[in-house]
């Protein structure tokens, strides 16, 4: 587990599944003492975000936003960036894959963020698939100018958490801290590209009392 500041954690492959592992996820709760009865969303690979303020699962959607103090936000990952920002008076959190990022979600997180009276401040992205070994075709290149890159081999890739981490700053967020392996190189990730499984981290946000 990695927490990179108060009110934020990325789980690894050793806590367990966290979509689908109830137990993993009391256990991580207990570990952060926040409980297990988190909000979260069936993420679609979109830029919908909701605002909530009670546990449960929120429809589809990719990205959470509250204002209530010690309510747990998580969004579920195995390649995908998890993204977590906080702000004054609140936090969020975003599933972002490259049509996610595409379609606007870092966007439409921080501007429900704005919307609720939160300024974002700080945001922390969590393990996902690196520009090592993320082999894509030219049309998702296409749509990522400036963060094209390639894999270890030779092949075209892309940097999707250089992307995201440049989104963030773009719409205001001042302070962005990238953690965490690449997640098909990882030793302790899950990767749905090299496992092709559901197995599943988890990237955690909750306001602080």
């Amino acid at each position: 587990m990695i927490a990179p500041g108060p009110g934020v954690a990325f789980t690894s492959a050793a806590d367990g599944d966290l979509r689908a592992d109830i137990a993993a996820r009391r256990r991580v709760g207990d570990t952060l003492g926040i409980g297990a009865s988190w909000a979260t969303v069936s993420q679609v690979h979109g830029s919908r975000v909701v605002v909530v303020d009670a546990p449960g699962t929120h429809g589809e959607a990719d990205g959470l936003v509250t204002t209530t103090v010690g309510l747990v936000l998580a969004v579920f990952t195995a390649d995908c960036a998890g993204v977590v920002v906080h702000g004054d008076g609140g936090v969020g959190v975003a599933h972002a894959g490259w049509r996610g990022l595409v379609g606007g979600v870092v966007e439409a997180l921080l501007e429900t963020m704005r919307r609720e009276g939160i300024q974002p401040r700080r945001a922390a992205i969590g393990p996902a698939i690196g520009p090592c070994c993320y082999e894509v075709g030219p049309d998702v290149a296409a749509r990522f100018g400036g963060f094209e890159a390639r894999t270890r081999d030779g092949r075209r890739s892309v940097d999707l958490r250089g992307a995201v981490a440049a989104r963030l700053r773009e719409g205001g967020v001042g302070e962005v801290e990238v953690v965490g392996p690449c997640t098909f190189d990882g030793p302790d990730t899950y990767s749905h590209r090299r496992r092709g499984d559901t197995a599943r981290m988890a990237a955690i946000g909750w306001r602080a009392a």
